[in-house]
């Protein structure tokens, strides 16, 4: 085992989730739809919040530590919901959960509350151009400015379109994404989209960006997402069901990354491949012994590159595994089975933290994953590959 490997390895099994709650997505749509904003981000955040609490069984004097999405200020956010944690900041959704088990295992929190709340939606945020997310130059696509190329569709359109030349992919083997993830929407009740889609409609559908369509994109939209996180130990005495983070696993790739050299050159594959060592050697498993993987798919290429990356088949194999082993019902690797961000609704991956820990505790109804046992979370975000596994 590397160094790197033993230090992840010191975090396995240190902390669970003890709950989870969010808000009404397809509800949240319709209401935006129909030009209703009942709440903004903090409302939402809020809302969620509450549920969390109720489902951990737990009251909001015991949390000692509060992480808060990107969407929403650190400070307004304690304020809100009454919390002064003696540890706490500001992380994407992958990042709050590493943060909060490092958090616990150092000792700087015993229960740590994640709350995430956007407004995206209905508030028109923007996500390409030169004023995507007001044009911070913290964003790294934004210094593509000047050439136009800022849309996070047109990055992976370029980006899967070198992918298919490499490998020999169609438009029809990246179509099996969006309709295997919409099998698993049809039977979510959350879900925004649960109309049945099938590959002629895939197909039929308008290219935005080629060789994306429009079912390759995800669903912005309004709501809120909190989870309730604590040491395993305290867990293990006080919650219902606790759910385990068996494991965690990080590398990032800085260089080139503002002239796309980690997405273009190798798909970010060298990162995912330093994650999974350190994932998998964590948690004591391999990618044969997952369950249920959950991708953070903003854009249907990132499953392709997922499975590449994190070891369940080999480079340019992405199509053919899908095609011979299923990711929808039925499928010998479930993936997103809630439909993911693009049938469920993008929660910008803290949705998926949400069903993760649902399957594993056995919630899930008519999509349940049978003998779940190890549930793993991954994603790839601007050349962050990152992954979690949870387990009973």
């Amino acid at each position: 085992m590397s160094n790197s490997q033993e230090r992840y390895a010191r975090t396995a099994g240190v902390a669970a989730v003890a709950g989870v709650g969010h808000t009404d997505w397809s509800e949240d749509y319709r209401r935006v739809r129909a030009g209703e904003k009942p709440f903004d981000s903090y409302g939402y955040a809020a809302k969620a919040f509450s549920r969390a609490l109720e489902d951990a069984g737990i009251d909001r004097s015991e949390i000692d530590g509060l992480i808060v999405g990107p969407t929403t200020a650190y400070e307004r956010m304690g304020e809100i919901l009454n919390i002064d944690p003696r540890w706490g900041g500001q992380a994407d959704a992958v990042q709050a959960m590493f943060q909060a088990v490092l958090a616990i295992h150092s000792g700087m929190a015993e229960v740590v509350a994640l709350v995430y709340g956007n407004d995206q939606r209905s508030a028109a945020v923007q996500y390409g151009g030169p004023e995507a997310m007001g044009g911070g130059a913290f964003l790294s696509y934004v210094y593509h400015s000047p050439w136009g190329l800022t849309s996070q569709g047109a990055l992976y359109a370029l980006m899967f379109q070198r992918y298919q030349e490499l490998w020999g992919v169609t438009d029809a083997d990246l179509g099996q994404v969006a309709v295997g993830q919409r099998q698993w929407a049809c039977l979510n009740p959350n879900a925004i989209m649960r109309k049945p889609l099938t590959l002629d409609d895939y197909l039929a559908a308008n290219y935005i960006a080629a060789p994306l369509r429009l079912n390759d994109y995800c669903l912005i939209n309004d709501g809120g997402v909190a989870l309730i996180v604590m040491s395993a130990e305290r867990a293990r005495r006080t919650c219902r069901k606790p759910v385990y983070i068996k494991g965690l696993g990080r590398a990032d790739l800085n260089h080139h990354a503002t002239s796309l050299g980690p997405r273009l050159i190798d798909f970010y594959r060298p990162a995912q491949q330093k994650a999974a060592e350190q994932v998998y050697a964590a948690a004591g498993v391999g990618p044969k012994d997952i369950d249920a993987l959950l991708v953070y798919d903003s854009f249907s290429p990132h499953i392709f590159f997922a499975l590449e990356g994190f070891g369940f088949c080999g480079q340019g194999e992405g199509a053919r595994f899908i095609a011979e082993n299923g990711i929808g019902v039925g499928g010998k690797l479930p993936v997103n089975t809630h439909g993911g961000h693009l049938s469920e609704s993008y929660m910008q991956g803290w949705n998926h933290q949400v069903e993760a820990v649902r399957q594993l505790r056995g919630e899930e109804g008519d999509r349940q994953v049978k003998n779940c046992r190890h549930v793993q979370y991954v994603s790839d975000v601007a050349g962050k590959a990152m992954s979690i596994i949870y387990g009973n």
